[in-house]
């Protein structure tokens, strides 16, 4: 069966930003809804809201969580632009095309700390901005995904390294 090309989303950003998270690349149901971590049991939306308000429920609308993240400096994109992908799973994941992070950081002078969301996140964004692994002043950190797939990680210990990266990176 043919893959269809799939294409992420632009990055949410602004010029107060200091920290970027990068997820690999949108699922099927973000793709229909036309939000990041659109999947209600992706856990993405109430981390971002335990650790950066204090509240158990992200907010229900989409503008309102994205800019719950800009709030707090934080931007959000994707390692990948573009890719072929039956289903959601990031290994099924074929041709990939990186976005370039590199160019964003240049525009946006700010963001000194990237969190790669999972594993897939890391490695194409190692993949396609070698350049930026040695960056001086530019912090990276490799996060466990808040996907429903990565089942073993709970949310206490997502809580607990996600924390420490976000209080480290805006303190």
């Amino acid at each position: 069966m043919p893959q269809s090309k799939l294409f992420g989303f632009p990055p949410s950003i602004d010029n107060n930003c200091r920290l970027i998270i990068l997820g690999s690349m949108p699922s099927v149901t973000s793709l229909s809804a036309n939000e990041y971590y659109a999947h209600p049991q992706n856990r993405f939306w109430p981390l971002m809201s335990y650790l950066l308000e204090g509240k158990s429920e992200p907010p229900d609308e989409y503008g309102e969580r994205l800019s719950m993240l800009l709030r707090h400096h934080i931007a959000l994109w994707d390692a990948i632009g573009a890719c072929e992908r039956e289903g959601s799973l990031d290994s099924a994941i074929k041709k990939e095309s990186g976005n370039d992070i590199a160019s964003l950081l240049n525009r946006y002078e700010k963001i000194h700390t990237i969190i790669c969301n999972g594993a897939k996140s890391f490695s194409t964004f190692k993949k396609y901005n070698k350049n930026l692994l040695s960056k001086s002043g530019l912090s990276i950190h490799a996060l466990p995904s808040t996907s429903p797939a990565n089942a073993r990680c709970r949310m206490a210990d997502l809580q607990n390294v996600w924390g420490k990266a976000i209080k480290d990176a805006l303190k």
